[in-house]
């Protein structure tokens, strides 16, 4: 699933692409209505007046009031050039160049949807937020807060309230580089360790972005490239393989029904 720094990607190709832009028709293709495409339609006729990102969403503000909402999904494509199937959503939009932007999600797990500007009361998840990672709200104490839980830090992290924007590869990597097993209950995090978290954090999304992502199977940016941050993992998809650190081999294991990689020699679980 694409998480902050390909979502952050993806917002960086669309702005010049997009601000002052008129759209002209959005319309579903092969997507059926509901919450996910709710008001689609109401972007007609309006113009972005900026792209913005919210952890893992896109956020673009409209000249009306509205905001059209954009999440990815697992697989979801946003690219000016027409994909051969799996089309969600179409826009036109004026002027001269590329007028063309269409949804791509073979999973249809993505969303794009119209929702009054600010309003995200019909999205949990992004209304209940934490605080964006490279940003100054991102402090010791704030992550110290929002890891105030009886559960496990990995299932902690993944539902965005102590930050935004973190999926499967970013935790473990996270996790990885502090030494903390997945399995800790995040509220016995010293605050050593808190402060180390919010270090690696910070750290680890920065590079991702530098390199546009990392691109496991399905994601790729608006200009049709992979993310090149793959080299770089540590623990994320390396089940198997010996620990860069100690050279144990590291394992896989589920938390809250998602793969999860560590070694356990480095991140010892609390007991």
């Amino acid at each position: 699933m694409p998480e902050l720094p390909e979502v952050e990607t993806v917002r960086r190709e669309l702005e010049p692409w997009l601000v002052g832009r008129q759209i002209l028709t959005a319309r579903r293709v092969d997507a059926p209505p509901g919450p996910k495409y709710a008001n689609l339609e109401k972007a007609a006729g309006q113009t972005v007046l900026s792209v913005d990102r919210r952890g893992k969403f896109l956020v673009l503000p409209l000249d009306s009031g509205d905001e059209l909402v954009i999440h990815l999904g697992m697989t979801g494509i946003i690219s000016p050039n027409k994909p051969v199937n799996h089309i969600r959503v179409r826009l036109e939009l004026d002027g001269e160049g590329d007028t063309q932007l269409y949804f791509r999600d073979v999973r249809r797990f993505g969303r794009f949807l119209v929702a009054p500007n600010g309003d995200h009361s019909s999205l949990p998840t992004l209304f209940h937020m934490g605080p964006e990672p490279l940003s100054d709200d991102f402090t010791v104490r704030a992550l110290a807060v929002g890891l105030d839980s009886g559960t496990a830090i990995k299932t902690r992290l993944h539902s965005q309230r102590p930050v935004a924007g973190l999926g499967n590869i970013y935790i473990d990597e996270a996790l990885w580089v502090t030494r903390i097993h997945p399995l800790t209950v995040s509220r016995r995090i010293s605050m050593k360790k808190v402060r180390a978290l919010r270090d690696a954090i910070q750290d680890i999304l920065a590079k991702s972005i530098d390199a546009q992502g990392t691109t496991l199977m399905d994601y790729r940016t608006v200009n049709g490239r992979p993310g090149s941050y793959i080299g770089e993992l540590n623990a994320y998809g390396r089940a198997g393989q010996p620990c860069r650190r100690c050279k144990t081999v590291l394992q896989r294991i589920v938390v809250g029904q998602r793969s999860t990689h560590f070694c356990p020699r480095c991140q010892k679980r609390l007991t």
